[in-house]
């Protein structure tokens, strides 16, 4: 039994309800901000910031406010902040190549709003740095549909969005590896890493952005003194970028042709009827059991659990990193991530994906090793019938699993459709595929509806 093995269905999503204006994600982020502006230093209380039971009941309840992101939000501006203007400083700034130590890598290079905010290519990583030479470790994740991820934990979650009463495994928080517990975590990793964007320092990230042409701008919105105080000049960077994120036009619409079938709007044709059947049914695709795909307590699908998972995903040869025969990354527990490294149980653990706009997607997994939707799915019914059609050879034997160290191993999934041994029926014959596939493209997104094919550009 794998260390997932039963904690796929015990976690649902978290989504905002859809079609509201304001959502709960921002609401709160916003009572947050201004509550500490207006007083500068304290705290507000539940009562200040959470919503009532009967206001939240349509809202799946979110995960509590960690107490390093409420420290994040206890400064003072000596202007408090509006909405719009901070989402317009967001924008900037995500689509500003002159935040990076090259000049040439902006937020929205590797986060392709044409693409659901993720790759618009085919490589497996991207290439950063100051030179723009220097490769990533990890395939380049979509920003859509995150705006309710919550903080990570080691137990999971609930069907309530609570911490479970037994270990569930891990869940929760942003990248592949749940390093980071909000927005504004996740914004500053690419600003100071050394093969993304590249700043030596935070005070570097501050120095250009007083710099750009915004920088007026950025003054009437948080304070004509914000840069006075570099520490709080980083705050209202990490700020604006993450109520841009917030934004629904631009992260999170629900405009796909499943939402306005969920809204009774339209009709599934067959197919894609089909495809659904097999998406939720257990013995089929099961997808949903780490991918929910129903309304619960009001609010649309995200499609992820927010949990975390080992495929057995098989090594991606192009990716530099690999080179190196000794060289394996774990996921949860390294190299990125250096706090759980001594959680065996935890290694080579990803975080589950959102399914949505996941068919304008051009590299699949956490290391790019599939490019085509349809690979994915066979990967997923044929992975231990037909090892050798995905893993490599050495002495003649096939090596499964060959990314993991085989004293991890132990960690990869078997749960349906993983679960056929050589000699078995995979879970889906080829028409069965053709069905899913047409299901998964009804998580497009009405804007990127042209895209549904995508035309990635090549390597």
């Amino acid at each position: 039994m794998t260390h997932r093995s039963s904690s796929c269905d015990r976690r649902q999503a978290h989504g905002c309800r859809p079609g509201v204006i304001g959502p709960r994600c921002v609401t709160v982020l916003l009572a947050l901000i201004v509550s500490f502006s207006t007083d500068g230093r304290t705290p507000p209380t539940t009562a200040q910031t959470a919503p009532s039971r009967s206001a939240a009941s349509s809202n799946t309840p979110s995960a509590p406010t960690a107490p390093a992101a409420s420290a994040f939000y206890a400064d003072s501006f000596s202007t408090v902040p509006s909405l719009p203007a901070m989402t317009a400083l967001g924008r900037a700034l995500f689509f500003d190549p002159a935040l990076s130590a090259s000049g040439r890598m902006a937020c929205a290079t590797c986060h392709d709003p044409r693409f659901a905010y993720g790759p618009a290519d085919s490589k497996p990583v991207a290439n950063g740095g100051a030179g723009l030479k220097d490769p990533g470790l990890r395939a380049i994740p979509s920003l859509r549909y995150t705006q309710n991820v919550p903080p990570f934990t080691e137990r999971g979650l609930d069907a309530e969005g609570a911490l479970g009463s037994a270990d569930q495994g891990p869940a929760g928080g942003r990248t592949w590896d749940g390093r980071a517990n909000s927005a504004h975590d996740q914004a500053l990793l690419p600003l100071l890493s050394s093969f993304e964007m590249a700043n030596p320092s935070a005070d570097s990230v501050i120095a250009r952005v007083e710099r750009a042409s915004y920088a007026a701008t950025f003054r009437a919105t948080f304070g004509s003194d914000v840069f006075a105080d570099r520490a709080r000049a980083l705050k209202a960077v990490l700020l604006a970028l993450e109520v841009f994120q917030q934004s629904p036009a631009d992260f999170y619409p629900y405009s796909s042709r499943y939402d306005q079938w969920l809204r009774g709007r339209i009709q599934l044709n067959a197919q894609e009827q089909r495809g659904l059947v097999l998406f939720t049914a257990p013995d089929k695709g099961n997808c949903a059991q780490c991918h929910p795909s129903q309304i619960r307590r009001g609010s649309f699908p995200q499609f992820t659990d927010f949990g975390f998972n080992a495929l057995g995903v098989p090594r991606n040869r192009l990716i530099p990193a690999n080179s190196n025969a000794n060289f394996y990354d774990l996921g949860l527990c390294g190299p990125e991530r250096t706090d759980l490294m001594q959680h065996p149980e935890f290694c080579g653990l990803f975080r589950t994906p959102t399914l949505r706009n996941v068919a304008v997607r051009c590299v699949f997994f956490h290391n790019g090793t599939l490019h085509n939707l349809r690979e994915v799915l066979e990967f997923y019914v044929e992975r231990d019938l037909k090892p050798e059609r995905w893993y490599s050879a050495s002495n003649g034997r096939t090596q499964i699993y060959d990314d993991l160290p085989e004293r991890y191993r132990g960690n990869v999934d078997h749960e349906p459709p993983l679960n056929r041994m050589p000699g078995d029926q995979p879970a889906l014959s080829g028409a069965e595929i053709d069905d899913l596939l047409a299901f998964l493209q009804t998580l497009t997104d009405a804007d990127l509806a042209a895209g549904a094919t995508p035309a990635c550009r090549k390597p």
